[in-house]
């Protein structure tokens, strides 16, 4: 590397740190070093705040699986039949793929019962089927899966941290409004005391 080349290297890394605030500028007035160290504590606190968004997925995601094998272990799983078809079924909404039928299934106590439960549709009829029965041999939702809690506990993490950085990013905004006002004032004054000196000196 030649000298000029790492003259400019130099030089360019003592701009970099002079835009973020480090060193000395006659310039720079206190309500800017202010701004700046704000900025600094918001973007520090930015970071932090994602392994804490991924720990509360983490910890939501943890409980809902220990909710879901709470469900599993009071529960009861069967085989039921569809007694209807849903083949050629349109979706009531955009990316809803499931359905309510009628099934028929056996109960715990060994009875021959029907009820109601959420299929894929185009589900044809008499095809086989899982069903949740609670202690009265009634139809539930059936427990969450692993996946689909690692699914929500990741969406939680994520919208704890953007909720978290759009609250900053308002602070941040706030934090500004009377340091800009206190520019405003110190630049007004400055310039009531330049103003003649400069005029007289261009006469």
């Amino acid at each position: 590397m030649s000298t000029g080349q790492k003259r400019s290297g130099e030089l360019w890394v003592l701009m970099l740190a002079r835009r973020l605030g480090f060193g000395r500028n006659p310039l720079r007035r206190r309500s800017d070093r202010i701004e700046m160290a704000v900025l600094w504590c918001a973007l520090m606190a930015a970071l932090l705040l994602v392994p804490i968004g991924a720990a509360v997925g983490t910890s939501y995601r943890t409980a809902g699986d220990a909710s879901a094998e709470r469900q599993r272990v009071s529960l009861h799983e069967v085989r039921a039949r569809t007694l209807e078809s849903t083949e050629g079924q349109v979706p009531a909404t955009p990316g809803n793929v499931l359905t309510r039928v009628q099934i028929s299934y056996i109960d715990p106590s060994g009875l021959q019962r029907q009820g109601s439960t959420n299929v894929v549709i185009g589900t044809k009829a008499d095809a086989e089927v899982t069903a949740w029965l609670n202690q009265a041999g009634d139809i539930v939702a059936a427990p969450r899966s692993r996946g689909d809690n690692a699914a929500v506990g990741s969406w939680v993490g994520i919208l704890v941290v953007a909720g978290s950085w759009l609250l900053l990013w308002g602070a941040v905004r706030l934090a500004r409004v009377p340091l800009d006002r206190r520019r405003a004032h110190d630049w007004a004054a400055e310039w009531l005391d330049v103003a003649p000196r400069w005029l007289r000196g261009q006469k």
